[in-house]
């Protein structure tokens, strides 16, 4: 499978009158950009903390997501364009249900591996000026997906996109976001994708310390 890629980068801009900054306003790439270890070139995350690094080099938000978006917002559906959610590059054909933890991807020249889904933020809420958006994209798992860089290399709009590689037993971004988000997750179902390859250390701790909390806080049945 593989499919028509479209790219985008931005800067930071001021979002609110505290100093908030977000680069979440990206414009369309016209030519060929390079994509280092670090993302593509010219593009700025505001707060490194939670955007950007190695792990999170490249966000990729499937385009097909806008048009369930603009169903549960028909208010806002004239905003809700491929590229105004903050990814870098966007596709049809590719979401979370069909991308799995580990799948490596041929971009123009370059390679990239997911890492891990994205955590959206109330930055969204303020991008299109609307609340609840945030909420209802937690809720409903579409959140698009980062990608560490395997191979620096050249990408340029319509350049084609496809999957080189899936792991063995290779778990899907939704399912991954579906039992995170059950109040008490199927242990085993928890375990395998903390073991999914792939995954980004940061993920594998906050599996491995939710796993803790459960084996001490199970119930224990049998006879006295």
């Amino acid at each position: 499978m593989n499919s028509q890629l479209q790219l985008f980068t931005g800067t930071p801009v001021r979002i609110d009158d505290e100093g908030q900054f977000s680069a979440i306003w990206k414009r369309p790439v016209a030519g060929s950009v390079h994509i280092s270890k670090e993302g593509l070139s010219g593009d700025v995350q505001a707060d490194r903390r939670v955007h950007g690094g190695p792990e999170k080099a490249v966000h990729h938000y499937a385009g097909e997501n806008y048009a369930k978006l603009a169903t549960a917002f028909p208010q806002i559906a004239d905003t809700l364009v491929v590229g105004s959610i903050g990814e870098n590059l966007s596709t049809f054909g590719f979401d979370e249900n069909n991308v799995c933890i580990g799948d490596i991807y041929q971009v123009g020249t370059a390679v990239l591996q997911v890492s891990q889904p994205r955590r959206p933020c109330w930055k969204i809420d303020s991008r299109y000026g609307q609340k609840g958006i945030t909420a209802h994209i937690v809720e409903t798992g579409l959140t698009g997906w980062y990608y560490r860089v395997v191979e620096e290399g050249e990408a340029a709009p319509g350049n084609t996109f496809s999957l080189l590689d899936r792991p063995a037993d290779a778990i899907s971004l939704a399912t991954l976001w579906i039992t995170w988000h059950q109040h008490r997750p199927n242990a085993e179902k928890l375990a395998a994708i903390a073991h999914a390859p792939g995954l980004t250390p940061a993920w594998v701790k906050k599996i491995d310390e939710r796993l803790e909390w459960l084996r001490n806080n199970t119930v224990q049945t049998g006879n006295d």
